[in-house]
Parts: C-alpha cells; sequence; structure tokens
C-alpha cells in the first residue's frame, strides 16, 4: 500500500495542532505504513506496528533551533519514500516540500505582541518574520491546502494568496470517550480532587501565560471589575504556565484576588479539569480555531469566546450571546459573564445539542476527510 507521511513538531494528545496530529497519525495507522517526523510521538503512536518514528532533536527544548532540523529531515524522508508515491501532509512552514499542508495557524494572519525585554521583543519580531515567510513559501507551493475552519481558509486566500480552488476546510474531531458531559457525582469528584469549592460557580481559563493572543490581560481585567461587585460569587481557575505565570499571580494578589483567581500551572488532565468546571472563557485576538473551547462544549460547558475565533463557527444562532464581539474589551467580557451568571442553568441546556454534535465527530471521521482529500490529488 501507498505509505503516509506526515511532517509535524509533536503528536500528542494534549492540546491544539499536537492532538490534531496525533489523530491523523492513528487513522492512517489502520490504514497502512505511516512515517512521522518529529521532535516528539506519543508512547500509543510509536507502539503501533504500522508506524515508522523519525526522531528529531529539539536542542534545549528550542522550537528555533529544532525547526531546521525537523524540516531537513522532512525532505529527506520524502525524497526516500517519493519512488513509493507516498502521500505527504506538512504543517504550515514547517518542511518546505510541495506537498498537501494543513493550517493549523497562519502566521500571516496575526503579528505577535511580545512583553518583556527589548531583546526578547526583537526576538519575537525577528521568528515572526522567518514563520511568515517560510509559510508562504509553502502554501503557495501547496497543491492542497486544509484548513481547520472557514475563517482560516479565508485568510489563507485573503492574505497568502491561495488560490480558493486550493483550499478546504476539514474540522477538528475528538475522542468523545474522554469528553463526556459530567454527571454530578463526576463534577463533585473533580473539584475534590483539585481542592476546590463545592459551593461556588467555577470558571475557567486555559491557554500559555506570556501569549498576548490568548487574551489573559483582558480576562484578569474583567475578574477584576466583577470581584469589585458584592453579588459575584465566581471562582477562575487558569491552567497554563509560561513566561508571565509568576506576574500574573503577584497582580492577582496586589489586587486582592489571591483567593479568586486560582493558577494551576500547566496541567496534562485539561479534559479532567474541565469536569470541574461551570463555564470557560477564551476571549482570544487571533484563534484560527480553539480546541480547549471545542473540548469545554464536548463536556457540556458554556464556553465565552471570541466571535472571530474558528471555533465560533460551530455556534448556533442560540449561543450568540456567548461571542465576544471585541476581544481588547474588558467591559464586555464582564457582561457576557455576567449574563451567563444570571442564567446558568440556561445556558447549560442550550448548550447540550452542540455538545453531543460536537461529541459525534471523531478524530477519526476527521481522518477519512483529510485522507480523502490528499487521495484526491491524484
Amino acid at each position: 500500500m501507498t505509505p503516509w507521511l506526515i511532517v509535524a513538531g509533536d503528536f500528542s494528545p494534549l492540546g491544539g495542532m499536537d492532538a490534531a496530529n496525533h489523530g491523523l497519525a492513528r487513522y492512517l495507522a489502520g490504514r497502512g505504513d505511516v512515517h512521522l517526523v518529529t521532535h516528539q510521538a506519543w508512547p500509543d503512536l510509536q507502539a503501533l506496528p504500522s508506524v515508522r518514528v523519525h526522531a528529531v532533536p529539539r536542542p534545549f527544548d528550542r522550537h528555533l533551533l529544532g525547526g531546521a532540523l525537523l524540516a531537513r529531515e522532512g525532505r529527506r524522508v520524502w525524497r526516500r519514500l517519493a519512488a513509493s508515491g507516498v502521500r505527504a501532509v506538512v504543517n504550515g512552514g514547517n518542511c518546505p516540500i510541495p506537498v498537501a499542508n494543513w493550517v493549523h495557524y497562519l502566521h500571516a494572519a496575526h503579528t505577535p505582541l511580545a512583553a518583556g525585554s527589548p531583546i526578547r521583543r526583537a526576538k519575537t519580531a525577528w521568528t515572526h518574520r522567518r514563520d511568515l515567510a517560510a509559510e508562504r513559501s509553502a502554501l503557495r507551493d501547496a497543491p492542497l491546502v486544509i484548513c481547520n475552519s472557514r475563517r482560516t481558509r479565508q485568510d489563507v486566500i485573503e492574505r497568502i494568496g491561495v488560490e480558493p480552488s486550493r483550499a478546504h476546510v476539514v474540522y477538528y474531531g475528538c475522542d468523545p470517550a474522554a469528553l463526556p458531559p459530567p454527571t454530578s457525582a463526576a463534577r463533585a469528584a473533580a473539584r475534590a480532587a483539585n481542592g476546590w469549592p463545592a459551593d461556588r460557580p467555577l470558571v475557567g481559563f486555559v491557554g500559555a501565560l506570556g501569549d498576548r493572543r490568548k487574551a489573559f490581560d483582558v480576562v484578569f481585567g474583567a475578574w477584576r471589575a466583577l470581584c469589585g461587585r458584592a453579588d459575584w460569587d465566581a471562582d477562575l481557575i487558569v491552567a497554563g504556565a509560561g513566561a508571565e505565570l509568576s506576574a500574573w499571580r503577584r497582580r492577582a494578589a496586589e489586587a486582592g484576588l489571591a483567593d479568586r483567581v486560582r493558577f494551576l500551572g500547566f496541567r496534562r488532565d485539561v479534559p479532567s479539569l474541565l469536569a470541574g468546571l461551570d463555564a470557560l472563557v477564551h476571549p482570544a485576538r487571533y484563534e484560527a480555531y480553539g480546541l480547549s473551547v471545542r473540548e469545554a462544549l464536548c463536556r457540556g460547558l458554556p464556553a465565552i469566546v471570541s466571535a472571530a475565533a474558528g471555533v465560533a463557527e460551530h455556534y448556533p444562532a442560540s449561543l450568540q450571546d456567548l461571542l465576544i464581539v471585541n476581544p481588547d474589551d474588558a467591559g464586555e467580557l464582564a457582561d457576557r459573564l455576567s449574563a451567563w451568571r444570571r442564567d446558568l442553568s440556561r445556558y447549560r441546556a442550550l448548550v447540550e445539542p452542540l455538545s453531543a454534535a460536537l461529541r459525534a465527530r471523531t478524530w477519526d471521521a476527521m481522518g477519512e476527510e483529510i485522507a480523502r482529500l490528499v487521495e484526491g490529488q491524484g
């Protein structure tokens, strides 16, 4: 059978594009031989007899250093397998070979806002320019561009110049067994396991603290305003590490919010954490899709998210009140949180049909769509 090649930084069930690449690799491994050029492949993939992992070092755990090595190995394996008619998928600008390109994040759609020293800001700007150039070259050469949302498809057409006929939307899937709506007992158990209060509404935020794209600064501004009101009784649970974690802990303490904002740091068990929450907040300034939001919805949580995020394309008319028009407006976010809190039970009920629909779409369904598109190239 014709082998497959996927070039991706990581194949892991933990978050975002890594989870999507992991899901695609598992699906393809059930069909035949799969070659993975990567810094890290999860143990379940390595154990499959049809999977061959071409491991690439990531020196000092730095993407900047590992990226060139990943691209070089991807080209080498692709050339070696070319005689077999290999079908290949790369991600964005990570490997300059003219094959199907799966876009999870578009550098051309967002200029990162770096915090910190002038050296750090200069490094961020240089890295963005480098990634943008690699992305443009790869997407213009790709015979097929697979986009994770309609928003991403529109961006690659308008910002990169990809012909519409080459750009196709394939939404992410999920593992429904890992994301069931929690029972009351499961919710209570999740709270007890994490030391969370049993008698207060809990709102979650999932994202790196230091990535201004995720807009935790807006969440914090809204939360500080809400906690100034006598009637606001919810606590905020923050799952994420990053360069600004310690600074945000300090700011919360200085604002008198140390007992209203709980910083967990990096967590591998986000689906389990979601079981103990009542809602998720995600006012991202740019989000090609938003897998953490999708997972929260699968678990039956109302998720307040930017209207421009790819995942918002799933929201029916009945949930439009959960969509944020201006992700920089802490006041708008506070208003939407207030509306949710006034009618918490109704919003949970409104999410149920969407939750069921999203759980019904598995990683295998996503993988089948991608395989059909790639194979359709001939």
